[in-house]
């Protein structure tokens, strides 16, 4: 019974070991690095200062364009398990429910499209 167990107390062993030296690591040699180069003050990859002003907001649209392609992300993954039984599945029926689900989603981009909020503002 004990010998079923074995490989997962090895590899849970070596995933403690392995994960305690990585953070042992990164204590000691992490700390100096950005002590000695200053690496907080400098701009970031953009060239932005790190030290963004509490006042900066992103504008609405951001967050609206976020959103929305979140949105169609996610009823896009809901296909994908549709191809995978397409092969299984002898029926017409799986093709028109696609059909009309695709149609769903182009209509509520046509739809957000007319709002205008897929406008850059």
């Amino acid at each position: 019974m004990l010998r079923s167990y074995l490989p997962v107390l090895v590899f849970t062993g070596i995933g403690a070991l392995v994960g305690s030296a990585f953070a042992l690591l990164n204590g000691i040699v992490g700390r100096k690095s950005i002590r000695a180069r200053g690496a907080k003050t400098e701009p970031y990859e953009c060239g932005l200062p790190s030290e963004v002003s509490r006042t900066f907001r992103f504008g609405v649209s951001f967050y609206m364009i976020a959103m929305l392609f979140i949105l169609f992300d996610i009823e896009v993954v809901f296909l994908y398990p549709v191809g995978v039984i397409m092969n299984a599945a002898d029926s017409v029926f799986v093709l028109v429910e696609v059909g009309v689900f695709v149609a769903l989603l182009l209509v509520a981009l046509i739809y957000v499209w007319r709002r205008g909020a897929l406008d850059w503002r």
